[in-house]
């Protein structure tokens, strides 16, 4: 069942909810492009900051909901550009706009968790939080790569749009890094965190890192490169411009949730990238939309097979 909205509109999210009564909520609204937050820091802040308060406020309405997952981004942290991963606990920060606006996201997220939710160990909650206990965690994944994805100013769309049209591929920062992930391994990690929360609220609550393994480390240019032997042809520049400030290096650490969740990666780069042209190499082939919903279908299958082979 789809419904269409704005997450800024807070009457009509909380109708929604009272509709629906729903169990469970992830909250994957966003304006996710830092190259637009600087053009529309006002619809940015909006939604990341506004649309998250209007979610929570929306919850807090409905008695049905037990456990909320909210999306924010691994560039919420307060990037000093080192080498090594981001914990959960470090602190929030963002040079631009998406950036500030997501780690404003995670300060709503444990506010709402002490004032109004409960599950707030190690930190005191209000007491008024018993009236409705809401299991509640934030989750901060790396670069997803995939199938589907149309967004602009983005890497993997922009090349393959060009890839396809017989054009050259422009890049502007060739040297930086990013925890690069295909988009079914957070995706699991979410789901996994969403039961847990449900059997375990006061254990899990808080926030987790969903990201590639430490020695999964590409830049852009390696990325851009390996896309185009897959594609079968190809050609790249850097565009030698003046761009708008981005982070050059940015790492997760994910040890907590390989720990407490025994949750892992389970595809490295190759094979992320792998899927992802299959799934573009065949949309723009002219596949029907049956067939495209079956190769989705399939990669997911494929991916939950691949889970239940190693964990046995």
């Amino acid at each position: 069942t789809h419904i269409y909205g704005d997450v800024r509109d807070h009457k009509h999210l909380i109708s929604v909810f009272q509709e629906y009564q729903p169990e469970f909520v992830f909250h994957l609204a966003a304006q996710p492009l830092v190259r637009l937050s600087y053009s529309e820091p006002r619809m940015t802040y909006g939604t990341n900051v506004m649309g998250t308060v209007n979610l929570f406020e929306a919850v807090r309405a409905t008695n049905s909901v037990r456990v909320v997952v909210n999306i924010t981004s691994d560039k919420c942290y307060e990037n000093k550009e080192w080498v090594w991963g981001y914990r959960e606990n470090d602190p929030m920060g963002g040079y631009d706009p998406y950036s500030s606006s997501k780690g404003c996201a995670e300060l709503i997220t444990a506010a709402y968790r002490c004032s109004f939710f409960g599950y707030s160990t190690p930190q005191p909650f209000n007491p008024s939080t018993t009236q409705h206990s809401v299991a509640l965690a934030s989750v901060r994944a790396g670069n997803v790569i995939g199938g589907g994805d149309w967004g602009s100013d983005r890497l993997v769309p922009d090349c393959v749009r060009a890839l396809s049209k017989g054009e050259e591929i422009m890049i502007r920062y060739p040297k930086a890094i990013r925890p690069w992930q295909h988009v079914l391994e957070p995706l699991s990690g979410y789901l996994l965190l969403g039961a847990k929360l449900w059997a375990d609220g006061s254990r899990y609550a808080g926030a987790w890192n969903f990201g590639p393994s430490g020695d999964e480390v590409w830049t852009v240019k390696e990325l851009v490169k390996e896309l185009i032997r897959l594609w079968g042809n190809g050609s790249f520049r850097v565009d030698s411009g003046e761009h708008l400030h981005e982070a050059h290096w940015l790492k997760l650490d994910c040890s907590k949730a390989r720990i407490e969740l025994d949750w892992r990666p389970r595809l490295s780069i190759s094979q992320a990238l792998e899927k992802t042209v299959e799934w573009y190499g065949q949309f723009y082939a002219d596949a029907s939309p049956k067939e495209m919903r079956d190769l989705s279908e399939r990669q997911i299958m494929e991916y939950t097979h691949l889970i239940e082979q190693l964990n046995d």
